[in-house]
């Protein structure tokens, strides 16, 4: 995996790589994009998925996108193809959906920018496959069946990798990671309520680091 310090360039057609974690941010307020970027980063996650659960999404990436350089800033929750559109002028530079369908895949085969369609069963990881797609999200991960149902995918289709995202925690990410399918990880843990709320940005960037520097057998490896 290319660490984290290295990474302030997206791979032409590849999400996965550039740290262990992609925070899942979900933003109220576009003032607090920048300011909390630039923590995440710092602490050495330059990919951020900002989710279009608010009204400020759009703002947020716009903002991110144009005042720090080095995140990666996408988008994610992306259910239309108009929000494939609208995300991408805005300065997403990548894309995750929570699933597909044929009109989705589409736009996002179309829109320049790489892209993680997401999965929970065999079937849809084999018609992606079949789409010539092997980077994918696996959400939601804890419901849909966890490390046993990943681990069990990857002799039958080695071919496919995953983005495992819904229900993983600092606990559980170091289960995923170990599995030779899973690229990285999907997460919300470095961004607890409290510290959102207090705009505390220095335990986010801690927090951050400690994702960063997350290591497969448990724990920081370090870099």
């Amino acid at each position: 995996m290319t660490s984290a310090a290295s990474a302030s360039a997206v791979p032409e057609r590849s999400v996965l790589g550039l740290a262990p974690v992609v925070p899942v941010v979900v933003l109220e307020d576009a003032a607090d994009a920048v300011p909390l970027a630039r923590a995440l980063v710092a602490g050495g996650l330059p990919a951020i998925e900002v989710t279009l659960r608010t009204p400020a999404a759009l703002d947020s990436i716009r903002a991110i996108a144009a005042e720090v350089p080095d995140a990666v800033v996408g988008a994610g929750t992306v259910i239309t193809p108009a929000q494939v559109t609208g995300t991408v002028a805005a300065g997403a530079r990548f894309l995750v959906s929570p699933g597909w369908s044929p009109r989705l895949l589409g736009a996002m085969q179309d829109s320049g920018v790489p892209f993680l369609p997401g999965v929970s069963t065999t079937s849809e990881v084999v018609t992606l496959l079949e789409e010539g797609i092997t980077e994918m999200k696996f959400f939601p991960a804890e419901a849909a069946g966890g490390t046993p149902y990943l681990k069990s995918l990857a002799s039958p289709l080695p071919q496919a990798r995953f983005c495992p995202t819904g229900g993983i925690k600092a606990a559980n990410a170091p289960e995923y990671l170990a599995l030779p399918n899973v690229a990285c990880v999907g997460g919300t843990w470095m961004l607890p309520a409290d510290a959102l709320a207090a705009k505390d940005w220095n335990q986010v960037e801690r927090l951050a680091r400690e994702a960063a520097n997350m290591s497969p057998s448990g724990g920081t490896s370090q870099r």
